[in-house]
């Protein structure tokens, strides 16, 4: 398959965020010595997906996840805590959260020499930058496109508009988008008019609309997908 550039989600694409993002939450609870335990964590975790859902789609602004997920938290088990400082607390402590994905940084390494790379992230642009440079992958992208520093998101084509807009020499039919969200990274990626990769490692079922271009497992798959030899 001939394509020219590839633009990689971040979080559960080349990061493992779930891995980092317990290890902060552990870390953040203790260090404010505030009781945490599996009941808490499920709860947070499906509120903080729901807000993260609801900012993508337009329905409220960045700030607000941050200002009411762990308040919301705290007020559902009456913890008497500061939202805003374990807010503060938690950024700091997942800006150094580096784990990897199984075989990112192998692939990333290998495709960098073919291929020209772009990260497309609505996370936080402060911590993923943090993020990518320390786990080693930043040195392989061509830029990096933050949402936060751009005022869309995925999906909205907007984005993408802003991003294909600053990538030299850039064609739609040579660019593929690769991301572990249907309604982040395929939904997007389909409203933009480009070929989608949709990495699903835990072979979950697709019961939306958004049908990516092509599937995979493992990121190893994905050298196979482009035809580079490994």
């Amino acid at each position: 398959m001939e394509k020219k550039f590839l633009l990689f989600d971040v979080d559960h694409t080349l990061l493992d965020f779930s891995t980092s993002e317990k290890k902060a939450l552990k870390q953040c609870f203790a260090s404010l010595g505030i009781p945490f335990n599996e009941e808490i964590l499920a709860w947070y975790l499906s509120h903080n997906q729901k807000l993260w859902a609801s900012y993508e789609n337009g329905s409220i602004p960045r700030e607000a996840i941050f200002e009411s997920r762990f308040t919301d938290t705290f007020s559902q088990f009456s913890i008497h805590a500061d939202g805003n400082l374990m807010e503060k607390t938690y950024r700091q402590a997942l800006s150094e959260g580096i784990d990897l994905i199984e075989n990112a940084l192998e692939v990333v390494t290998k495709l960098s020499q073919t291929h020209k790379l772009y990260i497309t992230t609505n996370g936080l642009a402060s911590t993923q930058e943090k993020r990518l440079k320390a786990s080693g992958l930043s040195s392989y992208f061509q830029a990096t496109f933050v949402s936060e520093a751009m005022g869309f998101q995925k999906p909205m084509v907007a984005y993408f508009d802003y991003c294909f807009a600053r990538i030299p020499s850039f064609q739609k039919k040579e660019a593929l988008i690769i991301g572990d969200s249907l309604s982040s990274d395929i939904q997007g990626g389909i409203r933009a008019g480009i070929d989608t990769c949709w990495f699903n490692p835990a072979h979950l079922p697709n019961e939306t609309p958004f049908q990516p271009t092509f599937e995979i497992h493992n990121l190893l798959e994905l050298l196979e997908l482009l035809e580079i030899n490994y």
